[in-house]
């Protein structure tokens, strides 16, 4: 009986959390299209999410790009299919390889740096002196967050695929010599339309489910000092749980759209 009932009150805590995250995101929307929108506080976490992380995403794609071009070589060259580098480096990268290693970047670096940053604010009583003061902290602190990271995201992904590609072009030129102007013709050949958008709107899901967990669990953190960590630490696991299944998903759902 004590075994059943430990069960039903951790069921019941998973669906009062569910319901929790329902309201959360209810007030999320609702706080985007009220009046007073914090233009100042969301240009400033654009510059702290976006560049700031720049040279992480940049350094990673490099070696990354790098590395496949490296692994695959010997295996394409067993086929005597050294032209196929380009193209197979090109579509893994913007496909699939990119956006998720980009995502799970962020999501170590934008997410745990949220929920440790907001669950400090709980913790010192910052967001109940602005709810006090009449400011509105859902508005101020979760929507320009969640705004900032869904948009930078993307465009960190874009960068980070460009710079793979140039990864790429300098490992391929370790041991061949193929010029830029080939490299990039058989690059820009080998991208397809059905490639690149499910690849760009799937960024656009983790980078608001990045920001959605780290706010999350940063807004809701328990009082303590150890709850800062814990938050940071939970919003890293989360995020990074829920871009794989996102990308899930949105691999099945291109396959029936795209592939079929």
């Amino acid at each position: 009986m004590a075994e059943q009932e430990l069960e039903l009150t951790g069921w019941k805590k998973w669906f009062a959390e569910i319901g929790d995250q329902c309201l959360f995101f209810t007030g999320f929307i609702r706080n985007i299209f009220r009046g007073g929108f914090e233009w100042s506080e969301f240009v400033r976490q654009c510059y702290e999410i976006g560049y700031r992380s720049m040279m992480l995403v940049g350094i990673t794609s490099f070696i990354m790009g790098a590395v496949l071009i490296l692994q695959l070589r010997p295996n394409l060259a067993s086929f005597g299919q050294e032209g196929m580098l380009p193209k197979t480096l090109a579509v893994s990268l913007i496909r699939e390889i990119g956006p998720v290693i980009t995502a799970l970047i962020c999501a170590g670096k934008i997410a745990s740096g949220i929920g440790a940053e907001l669950g400090s604010m709980k913790v010192t009583e910052q967001i109940d002196a602005m709810e006090v003061s009449g400011a509105n902290p859902v508005q101020y602190l979760v929507v320009t967050r969640i705004l900032a990271v869904t948009i930078m995201v993307p465009l960190l992904t874009l960068i980070g695929d460009v710079i793979g590609l140039i990864g790429g072009f300098i490992a391929l030129n370790i041991t061949d010599s193929v010029s830029w102007a080939l490299y990039f013709n058989k690059v820009v050949a080998s991208i397809d339309y059905s490639d690149f958008l499910p690849a760009f709107v799937k960024t656009i899901f983790f980078g608001f489910a990045i920001g959605f967990v780290g706010c999350y669990k940063g807004f809701k953190s328990n009082k303590g000092t150890e709850s800062v960590g814990i938050a940071a630490n939970s919003a890293v696991v989360t995020a990074s749980l829920w871009i794989f299944v996102i990308d899930a998903f949105a691999v099945q759902l291109t396959s029936i759209l795209f592939y079929r």
